[in-house]
């Protein structure tokens, strides 16, 4: 666990790799780390949305958590999404940090829904049982609600609350939040939307969650420190080459099928099978050749 100072930077959340028998690959697993680390990324964050960490069997996500911690080596910061948290109760958020994660992740839970009114207590009672650091998780796309400002600004001050990494597609949203918590020493807000990382940058946030990281970690990071040295021409044109990769899985796509072409992507870079659990579904034959083909026109296959 790497200790002190406020979160900042390029944190990219990871896909998971699989087996064709649905088993996590760890040794493409670990050189998908390797690759984050290679690229500079200030974190990487495993079980997030990117991961489909909200299908992966409990019995695997320890050890998902373990084999990142081990083979960062703190060499970068360790994120770990702790899924549809029930009852606003821990759950694996103590293993995961005995095993040496830097923060956790929890977005609003989905299948014990809490009306929104309720979400500032719900998060109380998480924090409260914590005994490491919490990010809360804004994700409305898959959570169905949005965590109110008024419940952020409630909750700040907390000694386990670090920050937020809003992915609401809500440029208003964005602004605000930036004008009520940007710049505060304690407590960080990244921008998980790819469409709103260089305004939300501009505007002072403090770092990006990029899903294109994936296969682009040394631009994100390097988009991310250009914006921090107010070098806004590089940052303008290093971010115009993360739109244009996210666009060959994202572009025409909704989220599920955005996570299964990213797969693909890096299938075709050779860094992981192009396998999915369900519910999602793995690309087709086609639409595999497809993104091969806008890969090699984007430059990104050797």
């Amino acid at each position: 666990m790497i200790q002190a100072k406020k979160y900042s930077g390029t944190v990219v959340p990871v896909v998971t790799p699989f087996t064709t028998t649905g088993m996590v690959d760890e040794p493409a697993f670990e050189a998908l780390v390797e690759a984050q680390i290679a690229g500079g990324v200030e974190g990487i964050f495993v079980l997030g949305t990117t991961g489909e960490g909200a299908h992966i069997p409990r019995d695997h996500r320890r050890r998902l958590v373990e084999l990142v911690v081990r083979h960062a080596a703190q060499r970068t910061r360790v994120f770990a999404g702790l899924g549809d948290v029930r009852s606003g109760e821990p759950g694996e958020a103590e293993g995961f940090f005995q095993a040496g994660v830097d923060a956790v992740v929890a977005h609003p839970p989905i299948v014990d829904r809490v009306p929104v009114e309720g979400l500032q207590a719900w998060y109380e009672t998480l924090l409260n049982g914590l005994t490491g650091p919490l990010l809360l998780y804004n994700m409305p796309m898959t959570t169905g609600l949005s965590i109110p400002l008024d419940a952020v600004e409630n909750l700040l001050g907390h000694p386990r609350l670090a920050g937020i990494k809003d992915s609401e597609n809500n440029p208003k949203r964005l602004a605000e939040l930036l004008r009520r918590f940007g710049g505060k020493p304690d407590f960080a807000v990244f921008v998980g939307v790819g469409a709103l990382m260089e305004a939300g940058l501009k505007l002072g946030a403090d770092g990006i969650v990029p899903s294109v990281g994936n296969l682009i970690p040394e631009i994100c990071q390097q988009m991310c420190a250009a914006a921090h040295h107010g070098d806004w021409l590089r940052t303008e044109q290093l971010y115009q080459r993360m739109n244009a990769v996210s666009s060959l899985y994202q572009k025409g796509r909704n989220l599920n099928e955005s996570l299964a072409a990213l797969k693909a992507a890096m299938h075709c870079r050779g860094v992981c099978s192009p396998q999915v659990l369900p519910p999602l579904r793995k690309v087709s034959a086609v639409e595999l050749e497809k993104i091969r083909g806008q890969m090699q026109e984007l430059q990104l296959l050797a």
